[in-house]
């Protein structure tokens, strides 16, 4: 997926990396994130648009061990998957036929086993929501086709401990069934980016409501600009309209390339979306920065949600939960490691967000400080 020359040279995606394949039941598109520390924020707005997580891990002695070790990839990108509300997990543990792990049951027992409890303390439901399947990227080895196949060009006896009976990765896509989504509610679309290509053309994921191709007339926020959608692509094909779930490029009029920003979100014209730079939100804190343990009010760090990244500063600590002991204290000086606080935060500028009671997927939030994720959150209360 690293198809740009700095990519390729640097051997890391930088951007957000887009594909698209089929199965005899369902369309998938793939948002390849960038796993590098230095572009989590390229990530974060991949991952918002996604609906299900395929987390890679490397099968490779030593690499495992890298990524997972405090402070590694894996822990961050699997915490951030769940805060931003991706709920269904493939776990892909890739490279079992590297010679370090030779298709070696006992090497993808013993990972699954280390990541396992950290998975479930992020949130998901092992039994339901997670699903562990070895791989071979390279040489395609329970992709599509199954290592105990004998009469698969794939078949290795070395993998035979995944006997057949077990699901291929694409047999795991194919039965997860796509989240609930509301068509019939007021259309909400987060932007990615916006481009000039035979006109104006803007991407992004359909989280609430339904887009038509034909002269729909939209709103453009925050700004307000008006706009009329000409045309809609789901992949390359032009279609009459798109819901819930789909990532589109719109063809838009009335608006240049430099009214568009990552952040801003496609509204229908008869119900806007909430523009605010105050809010009420609920904060887990996940882990502080050693020189930074505690946090006070006027404390400054980095808002992402949705497609959004903005500085953010706490105005007030209302309410903090300590999670070992459950106590709870109104109105505390500080909060460290450990805690669950209500707070209100100020935000530099205005971004498109809701409750998130309303609309979870504009409703939910990561802080971020100094490359590091500090807490997840949710919405509680709009200030206008």
């Amino acid at each position: 997926m690293d198809i740009n020359e700095e990519e390729r040279q640097k051997g890391k995606t930088v951007e957000v990396g887009r594909a698209h394949f089929e199965t005899k039941d369902r369309r998938f598109t793939i948002l390849d994130a960038p796993g590098h520390k230095n572009f989590i924020p390229n990530m974060i707005s991949g991952a918002a648009q996604a609906d299900i997580g395929v987390l890679i891990i490397s099968a490779r002695k030593g690499e495992f061990e890298t990524g997972f070790e405090r402070g590694g990839q894996t822990r961050e990108h699997t915490l951030l998957a769940k805060t931003l509300g991706i709920n269904q997990l493939i776990v892909a543990i890739n490279k079992m036929d590297d010679p370090t792990c030779n298709w070696s049951e006992s090497r993808y027992d013993e990972i699954q086993k280390k990541i396992t409890p950290f998975i479930k303390s992020c949130g998901y439901n092992i039994n339901k929501d997670v699903f562990f399947v070895p791989i071979s990227g390279l040489s395609g080895q329970n992709l599509s086709e199954h290592i105990s196949d004998k009469n698969s060009k794939l078949h290795d006896p070395r993998g035979s401990w995944y006997d057949i009976s077990k699901p291929t990765l694409f047999q795991i896509l194919n039965s997860l069934s796509p989240p609930p989504w509301d068509e019939n509610g007021p259309l909400r679309i987060p932007l990615l980016e916006g481009y000039k290509d035979n006109g104006i053309v803007a991407v992004g994921k359909i989280e609430s409501g339904t887009l038509y191709g034909s002269n729909m007339n939209c709103i453009l926020m925050p700004n307000k600009v008006k706009v009329k959608v000409t045309n809609v692509y789901v992949e390359d094909d032009e279609v009459p309209y798109a819901k819930p779930g789909e990532n589109v490029r719109v063809k838009l009029l009335g608006v240049e390339e430099d009214q568009i920003s990552k952040g801003f979100v496609l509204c229908d014209s008869l119900s806007l979306c909430s523009v605010v730079s105050e809010f009420i939100g609920r904060v887990a804190i996940v882990e502080l920065l050693e020189h930074k343990p505690i946090i006070t009010a006027g404390y400054f760090c980095i808002f992402h949600a949705h497609t959004t990244c903005e500085e953010i500063q706490f105005i007030d600590m209302l309410e903090v939960i300590d999670k070992k002991s459950k106590k709870k204290k109104i109105k505390p000086k500080f909060i460290k490691n450990d805690c669950i606080v209500t707070a209100h935060f100020l935000l530099s500028n205005p971004v498109c967000i809701e409750v998130y009671d309303k609309l979870p997927q504009l409703g939910r939030f990561t802080l971020r400080d100094q490359g590091r994720t500090i807490a997840i959150g949710k919405i509680l209360e709009l200030k206008n």
